[in-house]
């Protein structure tokens, strides 16, 4: 069991109760918030409880990741669950969800308890697993959405790949609402997508073989039309062009249950961040122009992309270290998600309490997890903010086991200085 913590002094700031205030947070030795807010300083400290005063600093929920890749099982070179674990309590990660792109696959129950078993036993956060929508990944077959479901899968999804077969996607989707089940999906088209960068001019002065924005926009239409038919829980996982942006409000509007994301690389590069054939910006989808990136935080700050994830997908040496063409796509991102996205507060393009809500509050509401709020009577997960801490990002001091950053000596201004998950400390800079 814990000390009771008292947290003095901090800017609480809390999406789920649109909270914006100087105040304290109470926890007791349970880990349960007794208290948050200005009102909290009139309550007393439990007996034997850490002060600690955080004048100057945000307090804010822990942030909830929705797209996290992992090697283990399968690959715990690239990353393990303890390691991904660290690397997201140094970026101010509380709970995240793991995609099921592992090997083996976790597309059965006793896959899904063995993640949640071993992150329970060896994870300093909260790790939730997403279970593959069909076996394999394969794209051929179902699982079994509503036993999965009840062994403790949060979403499910096929990963990196995209799922071509439509008869199969309406099955799952009807079986899945049945369940109060998310289905979360990139949109990808196999035939479209099969090339490295962004198509456009750059691409060709590189020589490279472009995907252009329809390899996205054909599978999403798709998938909202089917989601509407079906009236299943539809969640747009990566998406990262305006056309998609409007695709999904037009769905809404015809009274679809859709959600989208995007991963913060989308909001801060773009395809000129290439460069000279820089490996560690290959990702899919691939980066787009300046004018797509500045489409999509118009419309993350208007609420229309309703979540930030990291889209952490560590690769190593031998996967990145490659001619651009060849490398795997996918970037890590725990531990720079944070701080990128407070460059978008600080350029003043989105507000501080938008930005929290999109990394904290609205990803557990759309998968159900207790998390995202400050609430009395919450798991005490919170992250303390620092917004004008410098820092450079070196790759090597990095905690994630891989190190393919497309932040490499990025100088961000703003960190997560202290995590807490149930009260108890996982992460401090001091």
């Amino acid at each position: 069991m814990n000390k009771p913590l008292v947290i003095n002094n901090a800017r609480i700031i809390d999406p789920s109760r649109k909270l914006d205030e100087v105040g304290t947070i109470v926890v007791d030795a349970k880990g349960v918030i007794l208290a948050a807010g200005s009102d909290a300083r009139n309550q007393g400290a439990p007996e034997g409880a850490v002060i600690r005063d955080a004048k100057g600093l945000i307090a804010a929920p822990g942030l909830v990741d929705a797209q996290v890749f992992i090697g283990e099982p399968g690959a715990e070179h690239r990353e393990t669950l303890a390691s991904a674990g660290q690397a997201a309590a140094a970026g101010g990660i509380t709970s995240f969800i793991m995609m099921p792109d592992t090997d083996p696959v976790i597309d059965d129950i006793a896959l899904v308890e063995f993640i949640r078993n071993s992150a329970r036993d060896r994870a300093s956060v909260n790790i939730h697993p997403a279970a593959a929508l069909t076996k394999g990944l394969a794209g051929e077959e179902m699982t079994e959405i509503g036993l999965l479901k009840e062994a403790g899968a949060v979403s499910f999804t096929n990963g990196r790949k995209g799922l071509s077969d439509s008869l199969i996607l309406r099955r799952a989707m009807t079986y899945a609402r049945e369940f109060g089940a998310v289905i979360s999906l990139e949109a990808r088209e196999k035939y479209l997508g099969n090339g490295v960068m962004n198509e456009g001019l750059f691409a060709s002065w590189l020589g490279l073989s472009g995907i252009p924005k329809e390899a996205e926009l054909i599978p999403l239409e798709r998938d909202l039309r089917l989601a509407g038919l079906t009236r299943a829980k539809y969640h747009a996982a990566k998406i990262s062009v305006p056309e998609s942006v409007e695709a999904v409000k037009l769905a809404r509007a015809r009274g679809a249950n859709v959600t989208c994301g995007i991963s913060i690389n989308h909001l801060s590069l773009n395809e000129n961040d290439i460069g000279e054939y820089r490996s560690f910006f290959k990702m899919y989808p691939p980066l787009r122009s300046e004018s797509d990136r500045i489409g999509m935080v118009d419309a993350l700050a208007s609420g229309e992309i309703d979540i930030i994830v990291s889209a952490h997908d560590p690769q190593d040496v031998d996967t990145k270290r490659l001619p651009f063409a060849d490398a795997a796509d996918g970037a890590a991102g725990l531990e720079t998600l944070l701080s990128a996205a407070l460059r978008l507060y600080h350029a003043e393009r989105v507000s501080l309490m938008r930005l929290i809500g999109a990394m904290s509050t609205r990803p557990a509401e759309i998968f159900g997890l207790e998390a995202g709020t400050l609430k009395p009577g919450a798991k005490a997960d919170i992250v303390l903010i620092d917004l004008d801490e410098p820092w450079i990002v070196a790759r090597d001091a990095l905690v994630s086991r891989s190190k393919n950053t497309p932040f490499e000596d990025a100088r961000f201004s703003g960190r997560a200085v202290a995590t807490y998950v149930g009260g108890r400390l996982v992460h401090s800079l001091s």
